[in-house]
């Protein structure tokens, strides 16, 4: 056998080996000893290599070439499983660890114009209430003819409604969803429609061009202002407190009649004067009435059959009351620090 052949084979197996053994090591202290194996002072590449010498002196630079290629190539091996071992220990935190304990992420919290709206909501949908739903871009039939409102009338100045082409507008309230309603459906008729509602209001701390209200309406034979006035009393009780007084009266609305405002005693001060309420111990709530024949006449029901009330509430002002807010401009400002504030209140109610 040739021995510069069997010299490069013998170089070609340490390198197998070497570069096999270092694909196994599980730690730096097992690397280490596989270094030292192949590439220590006493190892076997160095044993190999000292063997160069009793070669025919024409294959020894062939031979010498191959063997600093293997010794190098288990060089860069080595170095390869040592960078391993060595990563910063930040990249070895980041790997998932299902030992660790869950991290909890805060939650979130209701926007409190949709708090108060759904608390609305529940309470009336107890009583019997269902929830309707209507466009925000309406008709001028539908907002205010329908509704018995005369064409003089202030509301419908292009000074306070947004007005849309062919003859549509923004709706100004939340009460053509009893038109609708009424035109499709045949008494007993008993839903609220809660939505958003626009006038050209200049904004400021108690008026903005957008706003929220909560519409009642209920028809059916023999309804009368008592059931208004129950169901009024009954909604304020749940909302603002056992303790808190309700007061109507006379007032004008172009789609009731009678008409009446309903006032809620001020639950800051409770009724003394404060303030909130102007000092006068009462806080405006609601608008409200027994539905005009004029509009039971507009979606054909017999006036002379059926009546009915339907009331009307901000619930913006609600929410400003409820939480002691002095600027609704605040509910708008969409500022999470502002809205942080009632997480802890609504998931208290949940309980």
């Amino acid at each position: 056998m040739d021995v510069g052949n069997s010299f490069i084979e013998e170089l070609d197996s340490l390198r197998r080996e070497a570069l096999a053994a270092l694909l196994t090591v599980e730690d730096a202290a097992a690397l280490e000893a596989v270094r030292i194996e192949y590439l220590g002072r006493n190892g076997r590449m160095v044993s190999v290599m000292s063997r160069l010498g009793a070669l025919p002196k024409e294959e020894r630079p062939e031979a010498g070439q191959q063997a600093n290629r293997v010794k190098n190539e288990i060089q860069q091996g080595f170095q390869a499983r040592l960078e391993e071992f060595s990563r910063p220990a930040a990249s070895t935190e980041a790997q998932w660890d299902p030992s660790l304990p869950g991290r909890s992420r805060p939650l979130g919290a209701l926007h409190p114009i949709r708090q108060v709206a759904d608390r609305i909501t529940e309470i009336l949908s107890r009583m019997g209430f269902a929830v309707a739903d209507g466009p925000d871009i309406e008709t001028v039939e539908n907002n205010f003819d329908a509704l018995n409102t005369p064409a003089d009338h202030p509301s419908r100045d292009p000074l306070d409604t947004f007005y849309l082409p062919e003859g549509t507008l923004l709706r100004t309230q939340t009460s053509p969803v009893q038109i609708r309603t009424m035109l499709a459906h045949r008494p007993p008729v008993r839903i609220i429609a809660p939505g958003r509602c626009y006038r050209r209001d200049t904004p400021d701390a108690t008026h903005s061009a957008t706003f929220h209200q909560v519409e009642g309406l209920y028809v059916d034979h023999d309804v009368s202002m008592a059931d208004l006035k129950g169901t009024i009393a009954q909604l304020a009780r749940e909302l603002m407190g056992p303790r808190v007084q309700i007061r109507f009266r006379p007032h004008f609305f172009p789609f009731t009649e009678p008409s009446v405002e309903c006032d809620f005693s001020c639950t800051v001060c409770g009724g003394t004067g404060c303030r909130v309420c102007k000092y006068s111990g009462w806080l405006e709530i609601a608008g409200a009435g027994m539905v005009d024949p004029r509009v039971f006449q507009k979606v054909g029901y017999d006036p002379e059959e059926f009546t009915g009330f339907a009331f009307g509430m901000g619930i913006e002002r609600i929410a400003m009351i409820l939480h002691g807010i002095d600027d609704i401009r605040l509910l708008y400002e969409n500022d999470a620090r502002f809205i942080d504030q009632f997480r802890m209140r609504f998931h208290e109610n949940l309980h």
